[in-house]
């Protein structure tokens, strides 16, 4: 009995280590693959978007044949493996219906192109720098440096904004000033400040300035402005400060609230 309990122990450990040898090797094999592919994508010069997907791609498929290969050489039939999978599909179509969406909506967002990597884009309440499009995520950088996987599903079928689908891009302001301020003076001023800044474009139309609200407290006049995409946050924060120093010097106040109250006399 002890011969035989030895001999099977020394068949399983032998099994244990043939399947360790293959899967080692076929996780060295699978990143040469994946190597191997991404140069292949880079020197026929694909999108960035495609080459994450079709990477991603490449790299599940290969990881699922690895678990396959693995499940043979311990003993398993692949038949048998097979088999078990069908029997159990309802379960794991269920599991994976949202994957399957995921995939499915990553292909459509190649297909059709709301954006690519690259790109500053807001959807489902979260906002970001377009990293990668995996085949189930689309992977956001944001501002602060944080990382989120958004699925493809969501994205394909919900509300996309795309920052940089454009080259140029409308800049607004509303600036506040007090009543009896002059209207020709304001403008004079804001006309003056458009007129030195460079990165304001005069197309697809010219910079545009107007009265736009009489107010509780203040007069307020609205500025409009094109401007590449890649300078909106510059032209936008340097104007605010431009306005902020030229009001001061001009004499033009900016308003706060205020309430009169009258006394009746006794």
């Amino acid at each position: 009995m002890i011969d035989s309990l030895l001999r099977h122990g020394e068949a399983l450990g032998w099994t244990l280590i043939k399947a360790a040898a293959v899967f080692i090797i076929g996780r060295l094999l699978i990143g040469v693959i994946n190597k191997l592919v991404s140069r292949i994508l880079v020197r026929r010069n694909i999108d960035p978007s495609v080459k994450s997907f079709i990477g991603s791609l490449v790299h599940v498929s290969l990881m699922i044949l690895l678990i396959v290969s693995v499940v043979g050489v311990l003993g398993v039939q692949t038949s048998s493996f097979a088999a078990l999978l069908a029997s159990a599909g309802v379960a794991v179509g269920m599991a994976l219906s949202g994957n399957l969406s995921n995939f499915a909506g990553g292909l459509i967002i190649l297909v059709f192109k709301p954006y690519k990597v690259g790109d500053f884009i807001e959807a489902l309440d979260v906002s970001g720098t377009v990293q990668e499009i995996q085949i189930f995520h689309t992977v956001l950088s944001t501002t602060d440096n944080k990382i989120i996987y958004v699925p493809n599903g969501s994205l394909s079928s919900g509300v996309v904004v795309n920052y940089s689908y454009r080259d140029v891009r409308r800049v607004d302001w509303t600036f506040g000033v007090e009543y009896g301020t002059s209207y020709v003076h304001v403008k004079e001023v804001l006309d003056d400040i458009i007129a030195h800044e460079t990165r304001i474009l005069r197309e697809p139309a010219p910079p545009f300035v107007a009265m736009s609200q009489l107010a509780d407290s203040s007069v307020n006049y609205v500025v409009r402005v094109w401007v590449k995409s890649a300078d909106y946050w510059d032209v936008f924060y340097e104007m605010n400060r431009t306005v902020y120093e030229r009001f001061n010097a001009e004499g033009i106040g900016f308003p706060f609230p205020q309430l009169t109250v009258h006394q009746a006399k006794d």
